[in-house]
């Protein structure tokens, strides 16, 4: 089995990589930092000596770094089961991605969107080869809740008046959320044997809150007491891993 996952040189990416390693499962982690990247490997092979996993450049705010990771991709594997997109990050202050698109908008949505994309076609052939069922999970948040009284402010979203980092976040998980119920739609229409879901893992120290300053000063928090943060993040993997049992039992 071969599992794309985003994000995956820290918390829930990590660790979720690390659990499907450890299922015999193929591990495809796509990280903007390849350097972060293969030390996650090295750790994970060095627990796992059977493990694979490999480190391929993905940086989810660049339209033009997801078409190449996707090319790349369907070139030198030929088949994905399961792909989970999880990076992201959260309450940043107002700024552009490379293609001049509000920046958490771009990163956790738009490049998922297109990546998913992409990737699909290679999941349509490899559920018609192996009879089992693909799937698609997109780690949302139920921050989605918080977001713009607007919802999606599409005639805004790159306008920086009235910007709230955190609504803006929150606004990118809507976004998660509505592809996730879209795509599903469409593929069960279609008849393609392929679920898409969304999911929401829970509050946990992890680095996505790294850009806003006191979302910093309670990550800390939650790292000062003992035993919680590795609690909350089993716990929290626990929610994607279920996903991708259900899906693995069918196969």
């Amino acid at each position: 089995m071969d599992i794309v996952i985003t994000g995956a040189t820290s918390g829930i990416g990590t660790e979720t990589a690390r659990v499907l390693a450890l299922r015999g499962v193929h591990v495809v982690m796509g990280v903007r930092d390849i350097a972060a990247g293969k030390d996650v490997k090295e750790t994970i092979v060095k627990e796992i000596p059977s493990a694979k996993v490999d480190a391929m450049e993905l940086d989810l705010s660049s339209l033009a770094s997801v078409r190449n990771f996707a090319s790349e991709y369907n070139i030198q594997h030929h088949q994905l089961n399961i792909l989970i997109n999880n990076a992201g990050i959260m309450g940043t202050p107002f700024m552009l991605s490379k293609d001049n698109i509000e920046l958490q908008f771009a990163t956790n949505h738009l490049g998922h969107f297109l990546l998913t994309n992409l990737l699909l076609d290679t999941m349509k052939k490899t559920a018609r080869k192996s009879g089992g069922e693909g799937r698609i999970i997109n780690v949302s948040s139920e921050g989605h809740r918080l977001a713009y009284h607007e919802g999606i402010r599409f005639d805004k979203i790159n306008d920086p008046s009235g910007y709230n980092g955190f609504r803006a976040y929150s606004q990118s998980k809507l976004a998660n959320i509505l592809h996730a119920n879209e795509l599903a739609r469409r593929l069960k229409e279609d008849g393609v044997d392929i679920t898409a879901n969304s999911v929401h893992p829970g509050a946990i120290a992890t680095n996505i809150i790294r850009h806003n300053s006191l979302f910093r000063s309670m990550n800390t928090i939650l790292h000062a007491l003992p035993g919680i943060a590795g609690k909350c993040l089993l716990k929290n993997v626990q929610q994607v891993i279920l996903n991708f049992q259900k899906q693995r039992n069918k196969i």
